[in-house]
C-alpha cells in the first residue's frame, strides 16, 4: 500500500456524530488551498475550485485565512480548527528533513477547468531513502517551502509525499496521472453539490521536475495525510469490507451523472479525503493503462450493491442475475450497519443532456464556476449562461422546472426546426426538439378528433392535448441516464433514428459481463463452474440495448449455429426458437450487418429458416440482396465483411434470378434481371472468374430475349 499523503482524517460514517456537526464546513487547511486576502477575488482558478493556484503572491505580507461568508458559529469553529492546527506537532520532526539540501525544482500544475498547465519554481527538501511503497510507486518524505514566504523558514514548511514509479515509465505518464486526479476532483465537487450525507474531496496533485539532477527526474507531489489509509474499491471490482456507503455511491453517481461516459473508481484515502483514483471512460482512451473502459465498468457493477445514498440520489440498480445478487448479500448486510444519516436536502442525480454529454468538461466547468446547484439553468449550446443542475425532489425549483419545460425555448433550434415546432408539421407526425444531435428526440404532436361533425377538438380525458404530451415527453427526457436496462430501452425508443441498435454503453457493459462469466472471472474456487445462466442474462440485456454482437450471438443460438462467444451454451429446443432467431437476425440486418442481410435474403427466397409466422417473400429477398450488395461501410460494430464468402457477383446473380422469375409478391422484370446478370459478369471478370463471367453474360442474353416487345 502506498503511503497516505497530513491533516486529520474526516469523521467516518460509522462513528457517532452529533447533529450539530452536520452543519460544519470542512475544507483543507493548507497553504495551497486556503484563500488569502492578498490573492484577490479575481483569481478565478482558486484551489478550492480547480485544485491549482493561479498565482502566488510576490508580496511579503503575512497570509491570512479568508473565511468568506460564514456565520459567527462557523467562524469560531474555523478559528478553533486553525489554532489546533498551529499547536500540532510535526509528525516528521524526528527525521531531520530541515537539515537536508535545499533544491529548486520546477512545479507543473494542471487546471482541470481550463485544461492548461502552469509552471513555476519552488524550494523543496527531499529524503533519498524510500519510506514506503506500493505495487507501482515508491514514496519519499518531502518538505516544500510556500512561495507566500520569501525567507527560508523551514519550520513552517508543510509535509508532502513525493512519489515515483518503481519501474521506468514515459515522462508523459506522470502528467496523465495529474490530469486524471484533477478531473476526478471535479466530479467530487459535482457530487458535493447534490448535498450527500458526507461530502468528499480528492487530493490535489502536481508534478515536480528536479532540473538540477541527472536526467531531470519527475515525481508526483501530494500533501501527506495523517490517519488510517483505506482502499474502498479498486479499478477491477474489489470492494472493501469497511462499513462505508459514500465511496460506492460516489462511483455509481459519476456513472449516471456523466450519462454513462465514465466512472470514477479505485477510491482510497483517509476518511473522505481521497487520492490516486482511476477513471474508466466509455471509449477506453486517456487516463493511462488503468482505464479499462466498459470492462472496468462491468467489474464495478458486478460487485456494487446500491445503498441508502444511491437510493437518495435517485440512482438505479444495475441488472444482475439472482446468483450475482446472492453473492452481494454480504455487502448489503454490512451496509445496513452503516451510521449514514440521510439529509432531506440531498438532490436527485440527473444526467446531462445530449449536448452537455458531448462536452462533459465544459459542462463541469460551468457547474464549478457557477458554484450553485438548485435553480440553475440548463447548459445551452449558445453560451455559458446556463448549466444542468441537480435539484431536490421536494424543492420549489424542481416543480418550477416541471412547469417551465412545457414551453421549451426555440432559441437554439435550427430555423427549420423552430418553424416546425411553432407551426406544426404538415404531416401531423412528430416534432424534433433538437437538431444536429446524435441523441435527438421527437415530440409527438397533439391528436385531435372531430366531435359530432364540429370542427372543435375534443378536450376530454380520453385524448391527450399537445400541452400534456409536451410536458410528459420533456419530463421523460429529464430522467437521469439510468444503470438499469428497462429505463435505457425506454429512452432509446424515443431516439431520432431508424434503427434502435448501436451506441449503448450500458449494453456493452452487459456484453462484457457475459464474456467475463464465460472466462470464469468471478469463480470463487478453481473447481467451480462458470455461471452461464448469468452470462446468458447479460447477453440478452445487451441485445435489448441494441448491441449488435449480442443480437447476432442470440440469433445464432436460436438457430443452433456456432457462435463466437458463449460457445458452450445451447438453447433448449422449443417451437418458437426459429421465430426468435429470425427476430434477432432481422435486428442485426437492420443494424447494417452484411451476413445477416444475406441470411434473410436467402431465407425469404427459399422459405427455409423463417419459422412459423413468416413465409417466402421474394420482394423482401430482393430488398435484402440489394442492400447487401450496396453495403460497403462498416456496420455498427465497426466491422465489415470483406465479401470473401459472399462475393458481390454471387449476390447479383441470386437477385437477378428472383427478378427474372417473379412471384411470391414480386412482379418479374426480365430487363432488370439482364442488367443484374451483366453486372455480375463484370464483377466476376474483375475477380478473375472467366467461366462464371461467360455464364452470367449468357444468362443476361436470355433475359433480354424474354423481354416482350411493346405492341405498336
Amino acid at each position: 500500500m502506498e503511503s497516505s499523503p497530513s491533516g486529520e482524517a474526516p469523521v467516518e460514517e460509522d462513528e457517532d456524530i452529533d447533529d450539530s456537526s452536520m452543519d460544519l464546513i470542512l475544507l483543507p487547511l493548507t497553504d495551497e488551498n486556503c484563500k488569502s486576502e492578498m490573492i484577490g477575488k479575481d483569481n478565478e482558478d482558486s484551489a478550492a475550485s480547480i485544485g491549482v493556484n493561479k498565482i502566488e503572491s510576490t508580496q511579503t505580507a503575512k497570509p491570512r485565512f479568508f473565511l468568506g461568508k460564514c456565520t459567527s458559529q462557523q467562524k469560531l469553529q474555523w478559528t478553533a480548527a486553525i489554532n489546533k492546527a498551529k499547536k500540532m506537532e510535526d509528525p516528521w520532526s524526528d527525521f531531520s528533513l530541515n537539515g537536508l539540501e535545499t533544491e529548486v525544482v520546477k512545479r507543473h500544475r494542471y487546471s482541470a477547468l481550463r485544461k492548461k498547465w502552469t509552471t513555476d519554481e519552488v524550494k523543496v527538501k527531499m529524503e533519498d531513502n524510500v519510506f514506503n511503497q506500493g505495487a507501482m510507486r515508491e514514496c519519499f518524505r518531502l518538505k516544500k517551502l510556500s512561495n507566500f514566504y520569501h525567507h527560508d523558514n523551514w519550520q513552517r514548511a508543510h509535509n508532502y509525499v513525493a512519489k515515483s514509479y518503481i519501474h521506468p515509465v514515459e515522462r508523459g505518464v506522470y502528467f496523465q496521472d495529474v490530469k486524471l486526479q484533477n478531473d476526478a476532483k471535479l466530479w467530487g465537487e459535482e457530487y458535493n453539490r447534490h448535498c450527500p450525507p458526507k461530502k468528499i474531496d480528492i487530493m490535489q496533485m502536481c508534478v515536480l521536475e528536479f532540473v538540477d539532477r541527472k536526467g531531470s527526474p519527475l515525481f508526483h507531489l501530494e500533501h501527506f495525510i495523517e490517519g488510517e489509509y483505506v482502499k474502498y474499491n479498486s479499478n477491477s471490482g474489489f470492494v472493501s469490507e469497511a462499513v462505508r456507503c459514500t465511496p460506492q455511491a460516489f462511483s455509481h453517481f459519476t456513472f449516471e451523472r456523466s450519462g454513462h461516459q465514465l466512472i470514477v473508481v479505485d477510491i482510497q484515502g483517509v476518511g473522505d479525503l481521497w487520492t490516486d483514483p482511476q477513471i474508466h471512460s466509455a471509449d477506453g482512451t486517456d487516463y493511462g493503462d488503468g482505464n479499462l473502459g466498459t470492462k472496468g465498468m462491468a467489474l464495478f457493477f458486478h460487485s456494487h450493491a446500491c445503498n441508502r445514498i444511491c437510493e437518495r440520489l435517485g440512482l438505479t440498480s444495475f441488472d444482475l442475475d439472482s446468483n450475482e445478487q446472492r453473492d452481494q448479500r454480504k455487502f448489503v448486510e454490512m451496509q445496513k450497519h452503516s451510521a449514514t444519516c440521510l439529509r432531506d436536502t440531498t438532490e436527485i442525480c440527473m444526467s446531462p443532456t445530449a449536448f452537455e454529454a458531448s462536452n462533459l468538461h465544459r459542462f463541469l466547468r460551468q457547474r464549478t464556476c457557477s458554484g450553485g446547484s438548485m435553480g440553475s439553468m440548463t447548459m445551452s449550446p449558445g453560451g455559458d449562461e446556463g448549466l444542468g443542475s441537480p435539484m431536490s425532489q421536494d424543492s420549489d425549483c424542481f416543480f418550477l422546472r416541471q412547469r417551465c419545460v412545457s414551453e421549451p425555448s426555440t432559441e437554439y433550434m435550427s430555423p427549420a426546426s423552430r418553424q416546425r415546432f411553432q407551426s406544426g408539421d404538415s404531416d401531423g407526425s412528430r416534432h424534433r426538439l433538437q437538431s444536429g444531435d446524435s441523441d435527438s428526440y421527437y415530440l409527438p404532436t397533439s391528436r385531435s378528433r372531430t366531435v359530432s361533425g364540429d370542427s372543435d377538438t375534443d378536450s376530454g380525458s380520453g385524448t391527450s392535448t399537445r400541452e400534456e404530451e409536451r410536458i410528459q415527453y420533456l419530463m421523460a427526457m429529464m430522467k437521469s441516464r439510468p444503470a438499469c436496462v428497462e429505463h435505457e430501452v425506454e429512452l432509446r425508443e424515443m431516439r431520432d433514428s431508424e434503427t434502435k441498435t448501436g451506441g449503448s454503453i450500458l449494453g456493452q457493459i452487459h456484453l462484457d459481463l457475459a464474456k467475463y462469466h464465460e472466462l470464469g472471472r468471478f469463480k470463487v474456487a478453481e473447481q467451480d463452474e462458470c455461471d452461464m445462466g448469468a452470462a446468458v442474462l447479460h447477453l440478452k440485456q445487451a441485445a435489448r440495448c441494441g448491441v449488435l454482437e449480442a443480437i447476432l450471438t442470440l440469433a445464432k443460438m436460436y438457430f443452433g449455429l456456432p457462435t463466437d462467444i458463449l460457445v458452450n451454451v445451447r438453447v433448449e429446443d422449443g417451437p418458437d426458437n426459429v421465430d426468435q432467431g429470425v427476430d434477432f437476425m432481422l435486428q442485426a440486418a437492420e443494424a447494417g450487418d452484411r451476413s445477416a442481410m444475406i441470411y434473410m435474403a436467402k431465407a425469404f427466397q427459399s422459405g427455409n429458416g423463417l419459422g412459423r409466422i413468416r413465409s417466402t417473400d421474394w420482394k423482401e429477398a430482393a430488398y435484402w440482396y440489394d442492400l447487401a450488395i450496396k453495403t460497403e461501410d462498416p456496420d455498427e460494430n465497426g466491422d465489415f465483411d470483406a465479401t470473401m464468402d459472399h462475393p458481390v457477383y454471387q449476390l447479383q446473380a441470386a437477385q437477378a434470378e428472383v427478378w427474372r422469375s417473379g412471384g411470391y409478391g414480386l412482379e418479374k422484370d426480365q430487363s432488370y434481371a439482364g442488367e443484374l446478370y451483366t453486372s455480375a459478369a463484370e464483377a466476376a471478370m474483375s475477380a478473375m472468374k472467366g467461366r462464371l463471367a461467360n455464364k452470367y453474360y449468357a444468362l443476361a442474353e436470355e433475359c433480354w430475349a424474354e423481354v416482350e416487345e411493346p405492341e405498336e
